[in-house]
């Protein structure tokens, strides 16, 4: 046998997760914190009865809710042959009740599930007025007392915010900081911004969807955090333009509360991932 062929069969193993991220303290995991890393790595170290290393689509704040988060994990020998099936049962045996495995997929071994991402997706919730959220309490930014939002000049101004840009004016100070340090770029390509008038649960809301290649750390709550100002009246769509510009955190309007985001969704090129069987 040649050492080539001697070398045990290697994959990754990709969950698509959901969960509610009012208890947790982020995505990342942290010393003496609860976190979905934290959640998850312990559940697959029992299943696979080893150290694991998690890589994510894209780490989310505290508070910040997922439908559609990818997590990859690099698997070989005998973990390939694991039903997918028994998978699903003991992960979600082992997993706390806010922490959903909403699927099993496979890809090569050399498939990241950061790296690979083409597109990213959130879409940020408000419900605005005196009537307190029932449903979707949690998920929503509550503006209130009785508050209306100029939508369309919302959607006026997020336009503004499409396309390649330098978003040091929509990232963490202290962040935006060690990007610069390091070398690294602060610009980011937004897809599209829309907002709107929906509905969810019987109950209305205003929703804030975006899509880009990646995001700056605190980037959609800030971006979201400027349009309520531009709903408001406080200030006019093409003030967006000048925030843009000002590559400043201090000219963009205030972080939005963390509990109205929702990571939704992440774009992969076609064939990478596979259901497991």
């Amino acid at each position: 046998m040649t050492e080539a062929s001697s070398q045990p069969e290697r994959a990754t193993l990709v969950l698509k997760l959901g969960y509610r991220g009012g208890a947790f303290s982020g995505f990342a995991e942290q010393e003496g914190c609860r976190t979905v890393a934290g959640e998850l790595r312990r559940a697959l170290q029992t299943v696979l009865h080893r150290p694991v290393e998690l890589t994510c689509a894209g780490r989310t704040d505290a508070g910040v809710h997922a439908v559609a988060q990818y997590v990859s994990v690099p698997v070989e020998g005998e973990e390939l042959e694991l039903s997918g099936r028994r998978l699903m049962a003991s992960l979600t045996a082992l997993v706390p009740d806010d922490l959903s495995v909403r699927a099993i997929l496979r890809a090569n071994e050399d498939f990241s599930a950061r790296f690979d991402a083409t597109a990213r997706r959130y879409r940020y919730r408000i419900s605005c007025g005196r009537p307190r959220p029932m449903l979707l309490w949690g998920h929503t930014w509550w503006l209130r007392p009785a508050s209306s939002l100029d939508v369309e000049a919302m959607d006026e101004a997020a336009q503004y915010l499409v396309g390649e840009h330098d978003f040091m004016s929509f990232c963490k100070v202290s962040s935006a900081r060690m990007l610069l340090d390091a070398g690294r770029s602060t610009s980011r390509c937004l897809n599209y911004v829309h907002v709107s008038h929906a509905e969810e649960l019987g109950e209305p809301l205003v929703a804030i969807d975006v899509e880009g290649n990646a995001f700056l750390h605190n980037m959609v709550r800030i971006m979201c955090g400027t349009l309520v100002e531009v709903g408001r009246g406080h200030r006019e769509p093409a003030w967006v333009a000048e925030v843009l510009a000002a590559r400043n955190r201090m000219a963009a309007g205030q972080t939005a509360p963390p509990e109205g985001l929702t990571f939704a969704g992440v774009d992969y090129p076609s064939g990478l991932l596979v259901p497991w069987n």
